[in-house]
């Protein structure tokens, strides 16, 4: 069963952005991951998600992303229920809606950093130039000033987070999923990577969910939830 505290006091003035009620999930055989998960995150909040390897912690952030079906329960997101939309609407709210910021960066090798970082918005329909000059500002705002035309190839892996974090902001997003941002990269960097990210969810007032197994990571969270066999549980700060 989850027990959750309320939004801190600062979070529960800004509009909640994600929403859960109630998830249960089962694996294949039958495995009860979790049962009755409740969730809610504010804009501007940053929440950590931590727990055991297999404990369900990447499939929590695909059922908060709608990547994959609850087996009860409900996820909505700015306001909308992700079981009502087909197939087709949940895509186009991922599209325009949500950020990921991934583990293995996922930078595309044969386009140019800028390329890369507009992609989002080109998918979305918005014109190559306008998507492209946006993309551009952004890799300057990440610390890659004049760097759009490079290719990730001459890039170090904490520059490449650096990239997947702009990639994931660049349509400013209402919600922002981070599975194990930090995991490839050495303390320094990860340390550096994390202050990006949170600074650019504050920014933007985006609501950051971030999975993670690293208490240093958590430490940057406003809160800090452990996913165990009997649910989400609060994990005091510090």
């Amino acid at each position: 069963m989850t027990m959750v505290k309320p939004l801190p006091a600062t979070a529960a003035a800004s509009p909640v952005v994600l929403a859960a009620q109630g998830l249960a999930k089962a694996v294949p055989g039958g495995r009860l991951l979790f049962d009755g998960l409740d969730l809610a995150v504010a804009a501007g909040e940053i929440v950590a998600v931590m727990g055991e390897s297999g404990v369900g912690k990447s499939t929590l952030l695909n059922l908060l992303a709608g990547l994959d079906t609850p087996d009860c329960g409900r996820v909505d997101i700015a306001g909308r229920t992700l079981s009502d939309l087909s197939d087709d609407a949940r895509t186009d709210l991922r599209r325009d809606r949500i950020g990921f910021v991934f583990q293995a960066f996922h930078i595309l090798p044969h386009l140019t950093l800028a390329q890369n970082v507009a992609l989002p918005l080109l998918l979305a329909g918005v014109a190559a130039r306008e998507a492209l000059a946006r993309a551009e500002g952004l890799v300057g705002d990440i610390g890659l000033p004049g760097r759009g035309g490079d290719y990730p190839a001459a890039l170090s892996g904490g520059e490449l987070q650096r990239v997947a974090i702009a990639r994931a902001l660049v349509h400013r997003p209402a919600l922002l999923l981070a599975d194990e941002p930090t995991g490839n990269l050495d303390p320094e960097t990860a340390d550096m990577i994390l202050a990006l990210l949170v600074e650019a969810a504050r920014r933007h007032d985006a609501a950051l969910v971030m999975v993670t197994h690293s208490d240093r990571a958590a430490a940057a969270a406003d809160r800090v939830l452990r996913l165990s066999a009997t649910g989400l549980l609060e994990k005091p700060l510090g």
